[in-house]
């Protein structure tokens, strides 16, 4: 027992010796190279050559991009990678020891920013450690969340593809005290956005001259191509579009005399409003461009505010006055005739009357010897018995269509002489018209009148129905242009986005 307890200790023993070994190297390694070292000092070994760092970063996440601030922030590990000729040791005089690491302040480090940086401190990178080794390597490595400026093209809203360069550089150093070299960016450790798609994060090395110095500035920019998930735009703000708009149509199907179709146009002129004041308050406030969706809606409340004009005049002529005049011959020849058999329209009774005028059958006509057989049977009765007669068989004239007794629809008129009207005579000659007693005489008044109530009463239902059914033509014709229009214009504006299949294809049907 007491012989393990030995062998233990002595495991422990040559632990700590080994330990406290290396922590003497390490120890008297960090005071060799502090000694007479600058942190000001640029680390080379002649003063006219120029140190070349090698930079770089990863990519892990893309965390908002603000449209309206025209601001992205992004996080990214920055990778800066240089040779320290002060910081080079022999790893055979310091066993154990083949790496240091230095805080960024007591070691020189090349002065790197984010130029186009948005952010308060500018510099928003987290200082680490530097690690050295045998060779003089320094490795730094400092993690961020980078805001930085960008340019938010919103033409293709919401099918846009973005490119956001962050440009990096020395603020102090030129071209000819430190080169920069560009490594390639790493996005295998990229975190998925819910709302971006990262397509590719190109860079290249590009040199500035300015006014003041000869020797150029060299920057490395990175671009991040990232394109728009159109998944949640498409469910809240362009489907609900099109349905409104779509609703739109629904103005010319609705009958005139429901009094809803004023109400359902301004509705959804309305509705739009509402969708457009969405859009807008994520769109940053600039003249450069106007976004696809604001140009959809805009055409769509062009259209619906053309509806509700159309449908005032519908509502005008529908309900139009029939003393206010006739229908023009203009009117009634482009209305009636061409856009209604250019729409297979046709007038509410034609076909009965069609069929009531060219009937086959049986059909009655008053004849002169109807006329006799009625006149000899008046004489018969009683003589002062009134029947309707005309002023002589001689003055009866017959239009080309009869009387259909089963339809009940007159194609034709029975008309006298011109000038002359249907009277009311007398049993026995005509010549005796005198004779009739005056109460008689008022009754063929009033009998008379009401004839002639009944014709104007007639007369304005015919004009009205012509109104009514030249407002239906309008109708149908407007539900014909603004559905075409309406189709025309979704699929011309909304396909006119560069990337619009290619979002279509992933972000729905995937």
């Amino acid at each position: 027992m007491d012989f393990g307890y030995f062998l233990l200790f002595l495991a422990v023993t040559a632990c700590t010796l080994k330990v406290s070994l290396q922590g003497k190297h390490q120890r008297r390694l960090y005071r060799d190279l502090m000694t007479d070292y600058n942190a000001l000092e640029r680390p080379v070994f002649n003063d006219s050559q120029s140190l070349t760092v090698h930079f770089g970063f990863s990519l892990m996440q893309i965390m908002d991009v603000d449209e309206k601030n025209q601001v992205l922030t992004t996080n990214i590990w920055l990778q800066l990678y240089w040779n320290d000729y002060y910081l080079q040791w022999n790893t055979s005089e310091y066993p154990g020891v083949t790496n240091v690491r230095f805080p960024d302040h007591l070691i020189w480090k090349p002065d790197i920013l984010l130029y186009n940086s948005a952010d308060e401190r500018f510099d928003a990178t987290f200082h680490t450690n530097i690690l050295v080794n045998s060779s003089g390597s320094c490795s730094y490595l400092p993690p961020g969340i980078f805001k930085s400026t960008c340019y938010i093209d919103v033409r293709w809203f919401p099918f846009d593809v973005q490119r956001c360069d962050l440009k990096f550089g020395s603020w102090t150093y030129g071209g000819w005290s430190l080169d920069l070299k560009m490594l390639e960016a790493d996005i295998t450790g990229y975190i998925a956005n819910g709302e971006w798609d990262l397509v590719e994060v190109p860079g290249r090395k590009s040199e500035r001259f300015y006014d003041c110095c000869e020797e150029p500035y060299p920057d490395v920019t990175f671009t991040v191509v990232m394109r728009r998930r159109t998944l949640y735009y498409g469910l809240n703000l362009l489907i609900p579009c099109v349905l409104i708009s779509t609703l739109a149509l629904l103005v010319f199907l609705l009958p005139a005399d429901s009094g809803e179709k004023i109400s359902l146009g301004i509705t959804v002129l309305l509705s739009l409003t509402v969708f457009m004041l969405l859009v807008a308050e994520i769109m940053p406030a600039t003249s450069d461009s106007v976004p696809l969706i604001a140009e959809y809606f805009a055409t769509t409340m062009v259209i619906v505010g053309l509806s509700v004009i159309a449908t005032v005049l519908v509502l005008q002529y529908h309900h139009h006055d029939p003393d206010g005049g006739k229908m023009p011959k203009w009117t009634r020849v482009i209305l009636l005739n061409w856009c209604a058999w250019f729409l297979r329209m046709k007038r509410p009774g034609e076909e009965r009357v069609r069929s009531a005028c060219h009937n086959k059958g049986p059909r009655s006509s008053l004849t002169s010897m109807d006329l006799n057989a009625s006149t000899s049977a008046s004489q018969s009765t009683n003589g002062n018995i009134l029947y309707v007669g005309i002023r002589g068989l001689e003055s009866i004239h017959y239009s080309p269509a009869a009387i259909s007794p089963d339809s009940g629809i007159h194609c034709g008129r029975l008309v006298g002489r011109a000038g002359e009207d249907e009277m009311l005579l007398s049993t026995g000659q005509s010549s005796s018209m005198g004779s009739v007693e005056p109460e008689l005489a008022k009754i063929l008044d009033e009998v008379r009148y009401i004839a002639k109530r009944f014709r104007d009463h007639d007369n304005d239902e015919s004009v009205c129905n012509e109104w009514k059914f030249a407002a239906s033509v309008i109708d149908r014709l407007c539900l014909m242009a603004f559905s075409l229009f309406t189709i025309l214009c979704t699929i011309g504006i909304l396909m006119s986005a560069p990337n619009f299949v290619e979002a279509i294809s992933k972000d729905f049907f995937t």
